[in-house]
């Protein structure tokens, strides 16, 4: 399985930066996984390849470029994208983005092909399929409804928290797989910022360290993802004197092949 977390911050010089302030995972350059960058940052050949967008939530740094993505692909798509989410992130699409205010609806348009998207309703801990994927939704701790994610591809298994508070349902499902090569789990506070990860259900490395207690797979590698770009540096220094050997940064724009 390849992942890729795509650029979405950008230095002075006009060069992607390591910083993150949208989500957007790539997964064998045909799947996306929230869709932050989705419009801007993805490559010619994945623009052409991406017709499934899985979400965590509806949060806009996890959403923002979907519509950019539909209206670039609206006069070429000989079939619709497809958007797999839980009820709640359909109904938060539909009412708060695509409400012909903020962006059109396009589930109300076609194009001469027909229609250019699909909702494919998912609901927690029921396995479906995207592409050749398999994808087990689990429910998360976030401020609003979030899903977390066990990707197979027949070859590997990876766990995807997205954003999260503390949890512990997740551990369970994590704990009794019989396989996994690898987990991406969020931290975007640093330990300063303790009662606002609380009230945002977000993690610190304080918190995260607490919660890799929970975890059962000795060895396993742990990635971190979306740290808030403003105490990046911090969370990495934070993080570092965790002195955890399986835990490293998922570095913006490289592509993991796991």
């Amino acid at each position: 399985m390849k992942l890729r977390l795509l650029p979405s911050t950008f230095e002075s010089d006009g060069s992607a930066s390591l910083r993150q302030h949208y989500s957007c995972l790539i997964v064998d350059g045909c799947v996306a996984i929230d869709a932050g960058t989705l419009a801007n940052a993805v490559t010619i050949e994945e623009r052409e390849q991406i017709r499934d967008v899985v979400l965590t939530h509806a949060h806009l740094d996890h959403i923002a470029g979907l519509p950019l993505f539909l209206d670039d692909l609206f006069p070429t798509l000989t079939d619709p994208l497809r958007v797999h989410a839980t009820r709640d992130v359909i109904d938060a699409l539909e009412t708060h983005i695509f409400n012909w205010i903020v962006y059109p609806r396009f589930s109300e348009l076609k194009n001469e092909h027909g229609s250019v998207i699909e909702y494919r309703e998912i609901r927690q801990e029921k396995e479906f399929g995207v592409r050749h994927l398999k994808m087990r939704p689990v429910a998360v701790n976030h401020k609003v409804p979030s899903s977390g994610y066990i990707v197979r591809d027949g070859r590997s298994v990876v766990a995807i928290t997205g954003d999260t508070g503390e949890m512990d349902g997740f551990w369970n499902v994590v704990n009794s797989l019989d396989e996994l090569d690898a987990v991406l789990i969020e931290c975007a506070f640093p330990d300063e910022f303790a009662e606002l990860s609380a009230i945002s259900h977000h993690l610190t490395p304080s918190k995260l360290a607490l919660e890799l207690k929970k975890f059962d797979r000795r060895g396993c590698p742990v990635f971190v993802i979306n740290i808030k770009p403003s105490y990046r540096t911090k969370v990495c220094d934070q993080l570092a004197a965790l002195n955890q050997g399986v835990l490293k940064i998922l570095e913006v724009g490289r592509e993991y092949t796991l």
